[in-house]
């Protein structure tokens, strides 16, 4: 079965979301993992849609045209192939390792570089970026930067260690930085 990634990014409004997914199930495509969100008045959202053996790129494209027009929104789409092992989880894409799941939160006042120092300390642990949100919070006079990462850290013994060169990683960017395991999810 053809699975796809599509991203489509437009100005907010009301029926974004009815118009892209009644387009994907007239193609009798099924949403398999979704993310959206509105970014400073942008709506953006990202599927992986599974689809009939026949569907391609350009009939979904075509599809998604005329809600796109109306909506004015940019929609890309691109087949995807093999499924990546360990990728349900975030984890390690070649299963060499376990992977356990951690969050991080990081606050503190707004300044470039946050992101960047703080992913580049989880990659140098050998960690991998699942699932990232970022905010500015506060008054135009003292904007404060709040980010939340949804992680996974190499297992075992390392685990703690990560956690640690990533808390140092927060401290030199003068921000607060906390990282711990995750609980098991309850539904």
């Amino acid at each position: 079965m053809p699975r796809f990634a599509l991203s489509a990014l437009g100005v907010d409004q009301p029926g974004i979301v009815a118009a892209v997914s009644g387009a994907l199930m007239e193609l009798g495509c099924n949403l398999e993992d979704s993310t959206m969100s509105i970014l400073q008045g942008h709506f953006a959202i990202l599927l992986v849609v599974s689809a009939g053996p026949s569907v391609t790129v350009a009939e979904l494209q075509a599809a998604l045209e005329p809600e796109a027009d109306l909506f004015d929104l940019i929609v890309s789409v691109r087949a995807l192939h093999d499924p990546v092992p360990g990728a349900e989880a975030g984890g390690d894409p070649q299963g060499s390792q376990l992977f356990e799941p951690w969050t991080i939160s990081v606050h503190g006042a707004d300044r470039t570089g946050i992101v960047h120092g703080i992913t580049a300390a989880l990659a140098e642990a050998g960690g991998n970026v699942v699932d990232l949100a970022t905010h500015l919070v506060g008054g135009a006079d003292a904007p404060m930067y709040v980010m939340t990462l949804r992680v996974t850290l190499p297992g075992g013994i390392e685990a703690p260690a990560a956690a640690a060169r990533i808390r140092a990683a927060g401290d030199a960017l003068g921000v607060h930085c906390t990282v711990h395991p995750d609980e098991a999810d309850t539904l």
